[in-house]
């Protein structure tokens, strides 16, 4: 296992927190609010063989501080940030791993930066407004930033896992605090700080984004899309369906849930690994092969 060293980066408004490990090729992790990049710290200490690995903080998030109060952040803002850390990290072509509202971030960077993406695996990215349905769930994400500014991050957080969920879900098992490790509670404490900003500034801007897909189907990054094996029919698992369908790929299936990268690492890493192989070299045969879901 390869030891990580942080550091910091100057960017248009914030100061970025990342970290870097490993070696061979470049992998940037992109990890969705209100997380940061301690929820991939197990992808990463399995891939740092085989990757340098580079995960970080999203502005305003945790250790990535902005340079003024808080403002509406949108996956644009998020995008250039990117842009700006593989610049700094020498302009090389990265693989992009982005889950979550992360990889709505790396949607936008390969859309407009294609020439620093040499493959993107878009994990579960939340994109209503690619649904039939978009009014509606403009909507009820707008009942969660109400319920925030109405009752608090608590109640906003139980409502916003029910409305991403489509209803369908049922209520994460929360761990038991005595039986997690100290960087656990350490992100599990950053996460709960995180989420005023969130709600206040990140959820409405990041949700009504709609990704250039004529740009991402034209480009020269070629692109994967997860969904999660046992997720339930919400907004990441049928946007990802729905975006899979735009770029004319089939998905690929993750273990677990929304939460599968994190959850069931071991699994993932292996997919993440060969789904690159096999985007870097297309027509490779894969062991995870590619399939409907």
């Amino acid at each position: 296992m390869h030891s990580a060293e942080t550091k910091t980066l100057q960017v248009p408004g914030a100061r970025l927190h990342y970290e870097i490990s490993g070696s061979g090729p470049l992998l940037l992790m992109i990890p969705g609010a209100p997380t940061d990049a301690g929820a991939l710290a197990g992808l990463t200490a399995l891939l740092s063989d085989r990757y340098t690995v580079v995960s970080y903080d999203q502005r305003g998030l945790s250790r990535s501080t902005l340079d003024g109060p808080p403002e509406d952040q949108d996956v644009a803002a998020f995008g250039q940030d990117a842009h700006h850390l593989l610049t700094a990290l020498g302009g090389e072509p990265a693989y992009v791993l982005g889950t979550s509202g992360g990889a709505l971030t790396g949607l936008d960077l390969a859309a407009r930066h294609p020439e620093q993406v040499r493959a993107l695996i878009a994990h579960e990215p939340p994109i209503p407004e690619l649904l039939p349905d978009a009014t509606h769930w403009r909507t009820r994400f707008q009942e969660v930033h109400d319920t925030y500014r109405s009752q608090g991050a608590g109640a906003a957080m139980q409502k916003f896992i029910a409305t991403i969920e489509g209803d369908h879900g049922a209520p994460p098992a929360m761990p038991d605090p005595a039986q997690m490790p100290p960087e656990a509670l350490e992100m599990m404490g950053r996460i709960q700080g995180n989420l005023d900003y969130f709600f206040a500034h990140v959820l409405l801007p990041v949700l009504r984004f709609t990704p250039d897909l004529a740009a991402l189907r034209s480009g020269p990054a070629p692109i994967a899309v997860g969904v999660g094996a046992a997720s339930p029919e919400g907004v990441p698992l049928l946007a990802a369906r729905a975006l899979a369908e735009h770029l004319d790929i089939k998905a690929i299936e993750f273990p677990g849930d929304h939460q599968g990268l994190a959850i069931d690492a071991i699994t993932s890493a292996e997919i993440i690994h060969d789904t690159f192989a096999g985007l870097a070299a297309p027509g490779q045969p894969s062991s995870h092969p590619t399939r409907p879901a």
